[in-house]
């Protein structure tokens, strides 16, 4: 049985949970029992009434595992966490960004070339930024007991969030999940009350969260790497992403940072630069493995194996037949293409209803050894012990080159995933050809820990910090020939700072791939990846990833070179400008401040307005007079019939 970490409740504060702040982090709580009769029972939902019916029972199917545990004896008790993710579609929170206001890259970035363009109704367009994602983590309790009905009963726990912040929810269910077999419906309370009173999350932060007397200190994902629908605005996700690997490797550069991809992948590690360039390139993948854990582990995996570029594809951690998509799925012909999504199942009867599903990946162990959940002690304060199953590593040494192995691969790619029926291997289906080689040096680095659990689990930690920073370091080369599109520039010394700024470069599908291809890809790149680089860069161009991640980055970009515009306004010396101005330049900087002192008011009205906006205001309305003051009595009468331009100048009677 798996103990939660030291926790007791301060009941002289007499905590009262906040639903309104609650929802910054946290949607709802469900008790879900799995009843014998009726199948399963939402027992309590917290807040009540923030689900609709249709959710409530797709977090109801979600919450339990396909089969019952096989780690049992005659009277045990196992729990297990892990998570899903399903589309909601109604009674979705308000201020979710719609298309119109987000940065495009519309006609004019478009190519104009039929060849090698990016179409506006290609795949990379998914209409997705009007829809929202819940996210459920799950605390599972199967208490198996001969003395009951069928031999056991479980419950799950829930919570359910718009975020997806693993490394919070994960080592809070740690403590909310033994809490409620202890106490009740009171945990519930409990547990809402403290979340109420943490501070809003701040993406790419390093947070400490106080739970009872426990403190979460937990790094959150960047906030360039979260999707739209996760409930954050638009302006908050357009924070440029840093230029160079960042040197403290616990600071998180995409989603699920803290997933045990080493432990996951172990048996499948040379196949790990294949699964990047999937991911890369959007393709549809279905990942088997024994366990919930086990399958959500792996999905996380593959999401952060591309940091620090944005996921746009759909990934379902744990995907169950009542998910209203599998319909959908189920009815695709042969010849239909497949949407681009990871799926997690546990379910082999996937392998037959998604048959045209182009890429299988069987991971995991169906007798895992390890009661440790490694990824959730690493996210909090380091001080919890005796964790629920879900991410321990398997027993299993790093595989060898052997003729023997080669052999093996051989039979599994004749066999197909089909012989999973039988017996779990761990193995991957695909006829993709990777243009990028595996580093073999980076495997020779990783540690084998033999057989102490002690020992690997530390040196898990490291294995996972070698792997991580190679593909984040793969992933960053990648991107870096998109890097003129998103250069920034300042006003040069002399020019006026209230002229517009000049536009970013134009990008153009075909122009690009043709200047890549002249200049080469770059040393690092070009000793990785083989002499058909150009095609997966074709392929990335055309797939679901590129288009939301260079929307993101060039509207960050533009926010930094507005920034830059708006601070030179501030240190400029309009006397001395206007000085050098000849009357045609003068009227062109008076109209040039009077619009952007425009913008600036209705910035303020709208409550949108910069902290700095006031005293933006007050430098270009000092400018916009003393602009004003040098120009002749008959254009200042005629500037002065507009009101509006009247109200902003102080003029002398």
């Amino acid at each position: 049985m798996s103990r939660s970490p030291s926790f007791s409740v301060k009941p002289e504060l007499g905590l009262k949970p906040d639903p309104e702040a609650l929802q910054r982090w946290i949607v709802a709580f469900c008790i879900i029992r799995f009843d014998l009769e009726q199948g399963q029972l939402i027992e309590e939902c917290y807040p009540p009434g923030c689900l609709t019916q249709d959710e409530e029972l797709e977090v109801a199917f979600s919450s339990f595992p396909d089969s019952i545990s096989q780690n049992q004896n005659r009277s045990s008790i196992h729990d297990c966490i892990f998570f899903f993710r399903f589309q909601r579609q109604k009674n979705r929170p308000q201020g979710n960004v719609t298309s119109s206001e987000i940065t495009r890259v519309d006609d004019n970035m478009l190519p104009t070339t039929p060849k090698e363009k990016v179409p506006k109704n290609s795949k990379s367009r998914n209409n997705r930024e009007d829809t929202k994602y819940l996210y459920g983590y799950v605390f599972n309790r199967q208490r198996h007991d001969e003395r009951l009905k069928r031999g056991g009963e479980q419950k799950s726990v829930v919570i359910l969030s718009h975020r997806p912040f693993s490394g919070v929810f994960r080592p809070l269910l740690q403590i909310m999940g033994p809490l409620y077999f202890d106490i009740g419906k009171k945990a519930v309370e409990h547990i809402a009350a403290y979340v109420s009173m943490w501070p809003s999350p701040v993406p790419g932060k390093l947070m400490e969260l106080p739970i009872g007397n426990a403190m979460l200190k937990v790094n959150l994902p960047p906030s360039h790497s979260l999707p739209l629908e996760g409930g954050i605005l638009f302006e908050e996700s357009v924070s440029p992403m840093a230029p160079f690997l960042p040197n403290n490797q616990s600071v998180p550069q995409g989603l699920f940072h803290d997933s045990d991809l080493f432990g996951t992948f172990r048996g499948l590690l040379l196949q790990l630069w294949v699964l990047w360039e999937l991911l890369l390139i959007g393709e549809p993948i279905l990942i088997i493995a024994p366990t919930p854990p086990q399958c959500c582990e792996a999905v996380a995996s593959l999401v952060s194996l591309i940091a620090p570029l944005l996921c746009s594809i759909d990934f379902r951690p744990y995907f169950t037949i009542h998910d209203p998509e599998f319909a959908h799925l189920n009815s695709l012909q042969e010849r239909d293409a497949f949407p681009p999504m990871v799926l997690g199942v546990t379910n082999l009867f996937f392998l037959k209803a998604l048959r045209n599903i182009p890429h299988i990946v069987s991971v995991g162990s169906p007798t895992p050894n390890s009661n440790r959940g490694a990824l959730a002690s690493r996210t909090s304060t380091g001080k919890f012990s005796g964790r629920p199953e879900g991410f321990g590593l398997q027993q299993l040494s790093l595989k060898k080159f052997s003729p023997s192995n080669l052999l093996n691969a051989v039979k599994l790619r004749r066999d197909g995933p089909l012989c999973l029926m039988t017996e779990h291997k761990e193995a991957i289906w695909s006829s993709y050809a990777a243009t990028t080689k595996p580093d073999t040096s980076i495997l020779n680095r990783l540690i084998d820990a033999g057989l102490s659990p002690r020992v690997e689990e530390s040196m898990s930690v490291v294995n996972n910090e070698i792997l991580r920073r190679h593909f984040l370091e793969l992933t960053t080369n990648f991107l870096a020939p998109f890097g003129p599109f998103f250069r920034t520039t300042a006003p040069s010394e002399g020019s006026s700072p209230y002229a517009d700024p000049p536009p970013l470069p134009l990008f153009i599908a075909d122009e690009f791939l043709s200047s890549l291809s002249a200049r080469g890809v770059g040393k690092f790149l070009s000793k990785r990846m083989r002499s058909n680089w150009l095609h997966l860069y074709r392929k990335f161009l055309e797939g679901p990833n590129f288009m939301p991640w260079f929307q993101r980055r060039r509207a960050a970009a533009e926010q930094e070179q507005n920034r830059l515009w708006r601070q030179a306004r501030m240190r400029t010396d309009i006397q001395q400008l206007i000085s050098k101005m000849s009357e045609l330049e003068i009227v062109d900087s008076f109209n040039a401040i009077e619009r952007h002192l425009t913008e600036e008011t209705q910035l303020q009205k709208s409550g949108w307005a910069a902290d700095d906006s006031a005293t933006i205001c007050q430098k270009l309305k000092g400018d916009l007079q003393a602009v004003f003051n040098v120009l002749p009595k008959d254009v200042q009468q005629l500037l002065l019939m507009n009101p509006q331009r009247a109200a902003f100048l102080q003029v002398q009677s």
